[in-house]
């Protein structure tokens, strides 16, 4: 069977490639289990100071896989599981992220990516909404930004995405923004880290043990509406939905 997560170590850090390049790196169901059991692997792992998640080709993550998608229960845990890890987890993004991918990085302690990135919330395009994935954006993100981004599905730069909280800083190199992030982890005692994260995460955890319920039944509704059925047809054939106007 193809890989579709490969994993490297160096100096503490443990790598996480995104390799499903057939279908931009969606978040079929195979990957999000090959994603949960890495993690879980290296969150258990004394000697990984941090994890970085990464992608091959031109696109982080197209979102949920439309021919394949996870069950909404199984990203939730995905996203509950990198917000709960002992280690620090970082995106690095030299590419596109749609939908359920910026969940990732929402979920993400750090996020980094290249000027040349660009991100939308392309959920009400296709007749859903960005559900699941809300429980680590909205209390991570700008709420007047992220209202306008869930509403209209629009494309925005890696700038925006900075402003309003989804990354915390781009650049022309990512891995120079990266750089002293990572050389100040490894300067980090572990169980110092661990304990930071905790706190930083608590309100996070808090929107997960109050509305993942809701936002699972919401996105199972939503995903299996005739409308959310024409939107992804649509989608898969390259044409317009019904109601663009």
């Amino acid at each position: 069977m193809t890989t579709l997560v490969h994993t490297a170590h160096e100096r503490g850090i443990t790598t996480l490639t995104l390799d499903s390049p057939h279908n931009r790196n969606a978040l079929s169901a195979a990957l999000v289990r090959e994603l949960a059991a890495a993690l879980k692997q290296n969150g258990e792992d004394d000697d990984v100071r941090a994890i970085v998640l990464t992608h091959t080709g031109t696109t982080f993550s197209a979102g949920a896989d439309l021919r394949d998608p996870p069950p909404p229960e199984a990203l939730v845990a995905l996203l509950r599981q990198i917000i709960e890890l002992p280690s620090p987890v970082l995106a690095r993004v030299t590419g596109h992220v749609r939908a359920g991918g910026l969940g990732l990085l929402a979920a993400c302690d750090i996020t980094a990516a290249s000027t040349e990135s660009t991100f939308a919330f392309t959920e009400v395009r296709i007749g859903v909404a960005p559900a699941v994935i809300s429980l680590p954006l909205i209390p991570r993100t700008d709420p007047r930004a992220l209202a306008r981004h869930y509403l209209t599905g629009e494309r925005f730069d890696a700038a925006e995405a900075a402003r309003i909280g989804l990354l915390t800083a781009a650049g022309d190199d990512v891995d120079a923004v990266l750089a002293p992030v990572l050389d100040g982890l490894r300067k980090s005692e572990p169980q110092a880290l661990t304990e930071t994260k905790q706190l930083l995460t608590t309100k996070v955890l808090e929107a997960f043990d109050r509305d993942a319920d809701a936002l699972t039944a919401l996105s199972a509704r939503l995903f299996s509406s005739p409308q959310a059925r024409e939107g992804m047809t649509a989608f898969l054939e390259r044409r317009e939905p019904p109601w663009v106007l």
